[in-house]
């Protein structure tokens, strides 16, 4: 995966994010877990942030970090694990523009994209919008799909 248009790159995530990562991932998600009656503690939102930090990329708008795209690539499937962006810089575009760089990759590799988003998020009227669709839920949280789709080809004429 890479991004890198109209100021917006994803590097890599250090260990020297990590708080940063925490606040936004607290400012982000906190209302979300609440509703869903889920933890909401410090020690589970560092649990989460932990989790597959491995495939964690900074999402930055002019060099400045906005956000966090977690997402890996198993033999069936990409999978969004996390997706959040600073709340003050919420609809403007950059979580669509960060997410579909994971789709241009699935899409170079004909494989679908699943997520999971908790319900009364409304990040998902943005996955709806990008073509993922409802596959199954449990008490908390909508599964989601978007199926495989052949990249664009041009013709040269």
């Amino acid at each position: 995966m890479s991004a890198r248009e109209s100021g917006l790159t994803l590097r890599p995530a250090l260990a020297d994010d990590e708080p940063f990562l925490f606040e936004l991932r607290k400012a982000t998600m906190t209302e979300h877990l609440a509703r869903a009656g889920q933890p909401t503690d410090d020690a589970e939102h560092r649990a989460r942030l932990l989790h597959r930090y491995d495939t964690a990329r900074v999402v930055c708008v002019d060099g400045a970090p906005a956000g966090l795209l977690k997402a890996h690539r198993t033999d069936s499937e990409w999978v969004v694990v996390q997706l959040q962006i600073t709340p003050s810089l919420q609809r403007r575009g950059i979580g669509e523009r960060a997410l579909r760089t994971v789709l241009r990759a699935a899409e170079a590799d004909a494989l679908p994209v699943t997520l999971k988003v908790i319900k009364g998020n409304p990040a998902k009227r943005l996955y709806d919008r990008l073509g993922f669709e409802v596959v199954g839920e449990d008490d908390t949280q909508f599964h989601m799909r978007r199926a495989p789709r052949a990249p664009v080809e041009i013709d040269a004429e």
